[in-house]
């Protein structure tokens, strides 16, 4: 009887070391750059835009940690205006000239302020919401963008509207640059997100 509860405990001690050795080793790790991408919609009918930007400087938190929380929440991107990438140079030229030239800095921050994860659900992707505060024109506002994480790669999305950091001015330069093209309608929300990688070392990210 002794050497039977004598086995019992030994091979409980075992399995109690492999789970905390599994804890104590899982690693989330950030690879390569951020990409930052934004929507802009035309037209009375909302006919979308999309680019992003050629000069983005990430600042993050922790490289390595062992949830997103660690990793994320305090890191932060400052975006330079200047370097905007619709994929179309004769619209990058009038959005830098007509609109972003038009706000009170050349550049964009955005820092990750608080993350609240949903519960993970067994074969499906990490899903949550970040709260990102940006800065803009000498305005800061608070937005919250959801996140997906799926096989290493971590999205992000939201919406801001332009009105809220008091750039109408801005809005209504780049309407009137783009009177013709956008038949007089320039929307004042504007999709925005990230996109970047997260690996995940003998874990389940959380």
């Amino acid at each position: 009887m002794k050497k039977l509860l004598f086995g019992v405990v030994l091979l409980s001690s075992f399995i109690y070391a492999g789970e905390m050795t599994t804890k104590q080793s899982c690693i989330l790790s950030q690879e390569g750059d951020i990409i930052v991408n934004w929507k802009s919609y035309k037209t009375p009918a909302k006919v979308s835009v999309s680019g992003s930007f050629d000069d983005v400087s990430y600042m993050a938190i922790k490289k390595e940690g062992k949830n997103f929380k660690e990793i994320l929440v305090g890191s932060s991107v400052i975006i330079n205006t200047n370097k905007v990438n619709s994929k179309h140079v004769d619209r990058d030229l009038k959005l830098t000239n007509s609109f972003f030239k038009i706000m009170s800095d050349k550049k964009i921050t955005a820092k990750i302020i608080e993350i609240n994860t949903h519960k993970k659900e067994m074969g499906k992707p990490k899903t949550g919401t970040l709260i990102v505060e940006i800065t803009m024109n000498d305005v800061t506002k608070k937005v919250p963008l959801k996140y997906i994480h799926d096989k290493g790669i971590m999205r992000a999305d939201g919406f801001i509207d332009i009105l809220d950091f008091k750039a109408s001015k801005a809005l209504a330069s780049i309407n009137k640059a783009c009177f013709d093209l956008h038949k007089g309608k320039t929307w004042s929300d504007v999709a925005i997100g990230f996109k970047m990688s997260i690996k995940a070392t003998l874990c389940d990210a959380n």
